[in-house]
């Protein structure tokens, strides 16, 4: 992992993030200068950023929003005040409201962005300066330690480049937790397509059907928040296994890079999952991920001994084949 420390220093009132990374300064540097970029680490797995306006300039502005597999929205902006590239840059960062005003009850920090040359790479310090010790300690409150080491932890992936990074692996399963699992395909081909794959049934009837010898038969889809889906799957004449499905319902829906759903299988008391699906294009592929969080630790592990992530391999071997033009 390429973070190192995230430590707080009550007397000088700081928290210091150092991260080091296998790529050159002017590297690292464009990673945290355009938005693109940003977009892709700038929030902790499941709080993906969307910045709407970037302007790196001395007292120029940038704003972003965070949102929730659950919908919630947090909104956070940013008032440059130095800039010297590709050395450091620096910036009043606060919390915003709907209308982009500062969020009253929460402080602004001091924040200085440094990065230099290693042996290795490059370095990322991170500094952020507060106030007073009730708005360190409310930052703290909030999750910043733990919410910047997930963030700063997937700066990997954008730093590589998404071929080098994912092309070749096939379907990888990250565990991140008791209960979130990250799962991770590169496709070689346009996010379109991709997304609407997992969003019109006539496409996700060529693809979505697990191991040879299994049909779907039921796949009924309204891709709109709030609206629900339904799948089924049934084995062909000699094909051992019984019939089984899924059904639920959308609650995040931002085509075509994001679509939250639950999902519970049809006929079972058993509880629902949460899936976070993103789709990043880059260079004519698209990387699919798929957060998925758990109701508890048993449950995650039941599931990944289903062999579920084979089955999402052959699933996604099937669309490229099948939807892919050669």
């Amino acid at each position: 992992m390429p973070v190192t420390s995230v430590t707080t220093d009550p007397e000088a009132l700081t928290m210091t993030l150092v991260g080091d990374f296998a790529a050159p300064v002017e590297r690292l540097w464009r990673a945290f200068t355009e938005p693109a970029q940003l977009e892709r680490f700038w929030g902790p797995p499941g709080w993906p950023a969307t910045f709407t306006a970037f302007d790196l300039t001395p007292g120029g502005r940038a704003q972003y929003q965070m949102t929730s597999p659950q919908g919630e929205v947090s909104r956070g902006g940013w008032e440059f005040i130095a800039v010297d590239e590709p050395r450091r840059f620096e910036v009043l960062d606060s919390f915003l409201n709907g209308d982009g005003e500062v969020l009253e009850g929460t402080p602004t920090m001091r924040v200085e962005f440094l990065f230099e040359g290693t042996a290795e790479g490059s370095r990322l310090t991170n500094i952020t300066y507060f106030d007073s010790l009730d708005a360190l300690e409310q930052i703290v409150e909030f999750g910043a330690v733990e919410g910047s080491t997930l963030a700063i932890n997937q700066l990997d992936a954008v730093l590589q480049g998404l071929r080098e990074h994912a092309q070749g692996t096939g379907t990888r399963t990250e565990i991140l937790s008791d209960t979130h699992v990250r799962i991770t395909r590169l496709i070689d081909g346009p996010r379109e397509l991709v997304w609407r794959a997992h969003t019109e049934p006539e496409l996700m009837k060529k693809w979505l059907l697990g191991p040879d010898g299994w049909r779907m038969t039921v796949c009924e889809i309204d891709p709109t928040v709030g609206g629900r889906y339904q799948y089924e799957w049934t084995p062909d004449d000699g094909v051992e296994g019984e019939a089984f499905g899924f059904d639920g319902e959308t609650l995040v829906s931002e085509a075509p890079k994001r679509a939250v759903t639950t999902e519970h299988m049809t006929g079972t008391d058993f509880p629902p999952t949460l899936n976070d699906l993103s789709l990043y294009e880059e260079d004519g592929a698209t990387l699919i991920t798929v957060l998925i969080e758990y109701p508890d630790k048993d449950t995650r592990d039941m599931v990944l001994a289903t062999g579920m992530t084979d089955g999402m391999e052959t699933s996604y071997a099937r669309l490229e084949r099948e939807l892919l033009p050669a």
